[in-house]
């Protein structure tokens, strides 16, 4: 008897060519569309229909069963909800790990396992290896399109459950099968953003959700410099769209800081201005693929934001349960909110919340308090 794989279709070419090699693979396989967000609501249209009916023109083409299910309940109250939370505390978050964490890979499941699957599928570039009875997440083999940083937070009951169809090739391999198989998302665009915000301006969604309060913009040798337009609108390290260009030596402005409390951005001059550099972290809430830490303290590398090279870092854990990660020489912008995500070579470990960065100069301290 042929094994079940319900597979997530996004309608984008990545899940069509996964849809493609589970058939020729001899899978029974059943496309599932996620509807997460409100198309009808007037924040975010996220081309939910759009995407809906490319996934069943290649369900189609395949002939493969395709079915659509609504997760916007579970989306709001477990994901949503979790971004604007984060950034009420001044933070940066990011909402496609909790999505992996909450939604792909725990509500998509439940529900594929009531319908008697073997395994649930997803077009994401990573691989799952079985060892000793233990699943582990590697890199997908294509390093400019490896995704295995946000699928950092599931664990062993998903990964024992999952396919990634596309994990072993490049992107180029996958659009060629795409257009070799005359797959109708053969030329679509890759997506990108959040998709709640879809192709919407990103400060005009957030003013929707959350008050943003204007004040004062402070370099960071106490000098009042300019105003911003709510802090909710700035992350650690940016430097587009500070608005306070042509002040100073000419060098570029990067945000240093936010003081929720005091209602100021920091800011420093020079992308290589000591007060933009930490030398360790905090993480919080950690996660572990194979939900067991390693021994510690660890030295292993890691990525502080997605496409970042790795670093190399030595882990340890606090009494706390929070991990303290300790840089192997100064990184410029690890922001709180994002997440730490740990490798041993092409294994992904796990990963934490940035909850605390400690400065490079101590007398930077003051940038982050809230």
């Amino acid at each position: 008897m042929k094994k079940r794989v319900i597979l997530g279709m996004s309608g984008g070419v990545d899940s069509s060519v996964s849809a493609l090699l589970l058939k020729e693979a001899g899978y029974e396989v059943i496309g599932l569309f996620m509807k997460n967000w409100d198309e009808k609501d007037e924040y975010g249209v996220c081309t939910a229909t759009e995407d809906s009916e490319d996934a069943r023109k290649v369900a189609n083409q395949l002939g493969i069963p395709y079915y659509s299910i609504n997760f916007e309940e579970e989306y709001w109250d477990r994901v949503f909800t979790y971004f604007l939370d984060e950034y009420k505390k001044g933070r940066t978050p990011n909402p496609d790990v909790m999505c992996n964490q909450e939604i792909k890979f725990n509500a998509f499941l439940d529900y594929a396992l009531k319908l008697d699957a073997d395994y649930i599928a997803m077009g994401h570039y990573a691989q799952v290896e079985e060892r000793d009875g233990y699943y582990y997440l590697l890199r997908g083999e294509d390093n400019n399109k490896d995704q295995s940083y946000f699928l950092s937070r599931i664990g062993q009951k998903a990964l024992s459950r999952t396919l990634f169809p596309i994990g072993h090739l490049e992107k180029k391999e996958v659009r060629r099968l795409a257009e070799e198989n005359n797959l109708a998302t053969a030329k679509k665009k890759d997506s990108t953003g959040i998709c709640f915000i879809g192709e919407r301006d990103f400060d005009e969604f957030l003013d929707r959700y959350l008050l943003a309060k204007e004040g004062d913009i402070i370099d960071v040798d106490g000098n009042k410099i300019g105003r911003h337009s709510g802090l909710i609108h700035y992350t650690l390290g940016q430097r587009r769209g500070i608005g306070i260009g042509g002040i100073g030596t000419g060098e570029p402005w990067f945000v240093a800081g936010k003081n929720l409390k005091k209602n100021i951005l920091y800011v420093a001059q020079g992308e290589k201005h000591p007060a933009l550099y930490s030398t360790s972290l905090i993480g919080e809430s950690p996660s572990w693929i194979l939900e067991k830490a390693p021994n510690m303290p660890l030295k292993c590398t890691a990525k502080f934001r997605y496409r970042q090279k790795d670093i190399p870092v030595t882990v340890d854990i606090l009494d706390s349960g929070e991990l303290h990660i300790k840089y192997d020489y100064p990184v410029k912008a690890v922001t709180p909110g994002q997440v730490a995500v740990l490798y041993q070579d092409e294994v992904c470990l796990g990963g934490s919340i940035i909850k605390s960065i400690e400065p490079l100069d101590k007398k930077y301290e003051y940038l982050n308090g809230n």
